[in-house]
């Protein structure tokens, strides 16, 4: 129960003594204060994120203007129940108050300096950010229609004409120039903000939201980087021969980083695209995607929402209410901008959740929607806990559930659903399939792993603003083996073309998600009683292991995240081991691939 502030007349009294004619107000205890501004965030919550999802599904000066009022208004009320938290350093306090007050302070990306005006200007640039990334095009010379991101990442995802995909690449990475300035002061101001707070920087504050030192974290991420860049590794030296082969040495060098707008991909953070006619290891093997079915069939946007919807009820998840299929965006609209990058709401008002996307009827935006609708079930499994631990147990969980439920998205389950055929298992097929989600799963944990290593680094005072592209060239070479196309300078500012950047989202929970989510997999197949290769379990249906996965995402972010963790797969630490079990033939199979070629970079 929520106590009353007590009036001011009554502090005022309490202050100076009441000459003895009233008894002392009792100072408000820390459990009544957080309780208190749980109420008054929540409320402020509900309303920076409806101004948040008009400005991204509406993209005009007056939307962009509104959200940014919310969210000040958000942040003023944060930063005064920070300030005011300060008062119950060192008391003694019961387990969950103490993790709310912690959480407190964790509970947005940017923290606002105290000063109205920077407060004010803060949220200025994060909308600003925003907008300019959302209604970001590139238009070419010669009076030819300009394009935007959906389109040009096309381009980037079926065309193999090397000079075609420069200068789509080059097209959408130009956008990022008229961000830096905006970012620069961006920086200058959340870092203020998390100071204000008690942290040595940005970066630290979003570390401490692991329940461990920020050190010791740092190694924890780093440990499970050295677990999968070998798999990493085996798949670019693939990548690198067959991309050789195609475009010549001239273009990819072996041994030598690859050219980064030749692998699919606006950002060559997933390789998918290229498998079809590039990296198929069996071309004449039989394995079907969903694509020719969703087409022939009509599936439009909402039948693949009802679809992924129909997974969860499987395991015991309820219905989506009206409101979610009332409120969604789930198609690009033709009258107006908007921010397609998918992602998933939670509005604040209890069921009100939403998913924003961009659905065409193709194999990857099923995975898309089943995948945002772990986020939305995830929201829903948690919202009976008090405000300050509606989250969860580390963000990496919320990335990690959507994409658990994928892995059960089996050949044999979407043959279930008709949408491929049923056929006989080969180990080619086997091969093939393992290589298709190679190339999203593993080729993406490095790109998962550098973008918060840049963003740590630039917090800290690390990268200067005057090196922010060379240093992110350098993690990307490191990191992933790749390299921009054509000459780069600090008139560039490239980190802004992936979007996280200037919407200042957290990106390792990207690299956790793509570790845990094998680890989850694993537990809810043992929980079903599976026995066989883990690629060819699916939990569809199976009661037992849906139990057991609502009880994890109940807890939300009531504890710590290892003991969430234990409570599912038995072990408090993040593992790979399930990730390489998961890949194990595909595995075996580059490692003989590979011999003789001139791996690394």
């Amino acid at each position: 129960m929520t106590l009353p502030r007590p009036p001011l007349a009554a502090l005022a009294l309490a202050l100076l003594g009441g000459c003895g004619a009233r008894p002392a107000v009792p100072p408000e205890s820390a459990a009544a204060f957080v309780g208190r501004v749980s109420t008054e965030l929540e409320a402020a919550n509900r309303e920076n994120q409806s101004a948040g999802f008009v400005s991204e599904t509406y993209i005009t000066p007056d939307t962009q203007a509104l959200a940014a009022q919310a969210n000040e208004r958000y942040l003023t009320r944060l930063g005064a129940a920070v300030s005011a938290s300060k008062r119950y350093a060192g008391q003694p306090l019961d387990a969950a108050t103490a993790r709310a007050l912690m959480r407190l302070r964790l509970n947005v990306s940017a923290p606002a300096p105290a000063d109205p005006q920077k407060r004010a200007r803060l949220a200025e640039l994060a909308a600003a950010l925003d907008a300019k990334y959302g209604a970001g095009k590139y238009c070419p010379a010669g009076g030819r229609p300009c394009l935007n991101l959906d389109e040009l990442s096309k381009i980037l995802a079926s065309s193999r004409n090397y000079r075609e995909l420069l200068e789509a690449w080059k097209g959408w990475h130009d956008v990022g120039a008229s961000m830096r300035a905006d970012y620069v002061e961006f920086v200058a101001l959340a870092n203020e903000g998390a100071r204000e707070l008690g942290f040595r920087d940005l970066g630290v504050l979003w570390r401490a939201g692991y329940d461990m030192p920020p050190e010791q974290f740092d190694r924890e991420a780093e440990r499970l980087w050295q677990q999968v860049k070998p798999h990493y590794a085996a798949l670019h030296c693939y990548t690198r021969v067959q991309l050789t082969r195609k475009y010549g040495p001239d273009k990819v060098p072996p041994g030598q980083p690859i050219p980064a707008h030749l692998l699919g991909n606006m950002w060559a953070q997933s390789w998918g695209k290229l498998y079809p006619d590039l990296l198929k290891p069996y071309p004449q093997a039989k394995v079907e995607n969903a694509d020719a079915q969703l087409v022939r069939q009509h599936w439009d946007a909402t039948r693949m929402a009802r679809s992924a919807e129909s997974f969860y009820t499987s395991l015991g998840f309820p219905q989506l209410p009206p409101s979610f299929w009332e409120r969604s965006m789930f198609t690009r609209p033709r009258d107006r901008e908007v921010i397609c990058h998918p992602n998933a709401w939670d509005m604040g008002t209890p069921g009100d959740v939403r998913v924003k996307v961009c659905l065409e009827p193709n194999d990857e935006d099923l995975y898309t929607i089943y995948h945002e609708l772990g986020h939305v079930y995830y929201f829903l499994s948690y919202q009976a806990q008090p405000y300050l631990f509606r989250d969860g147990a580390n963000d990496g969980f919320h990335e990690a559930i959507g994409d658990t439920v994928n892995l059960s998205v089996t050949p044999q389950y979407l043959a279930r659903i008709g949408l491929v055929s049923a056929v006989a298992p080969s180990r080619e097929a086997l091969i093939d399939q393992q290589m298709k989600m190679a190339l999203d799963k593993i080729a993406f944990l490095p790109f998962g792993r550098l973008i918060d290593q840049w963003r740590w680094r630039v917090f800290a005072g690390d990268i200067p603003p005057e090196r922010y592209n060379a240093s992110w060239w350098e993690l990307r070479r490191r990191y992933q083996g790749i390299a921009p196309p054509l000459p780069r300078s600090e008139a560039d500012f490239d980190p802004a073309a992936k979007f996280h950047i200037p919407d200042n989202t957290p990106y390792l929970r990207y690299f956790l998600s793509y570790i845990l989510q094998f680890q989850f997999h694993k537990a809810l197949c043992e929980a079903a009683g599976f026995e066989g290769p883990l690629y060819e379990c699916s939990v569809f249906g199976n009661p037992e292991a849906g139990r057991r996965f609502r009880a994890m995402l109940a807890s939300g972010a009531a504890q710590p995240w290892q003991d969430t963790l234990q409570q599912l797969t038995g072990t408090r630490q993040i593992d790979a081991t399930a990730l390489t079990q998961y890949f194990q033939p595909l595995l075996e199979w580059l490692r003989q691939k590979n011999q003789g070629e001139q791996c690394g970079w």
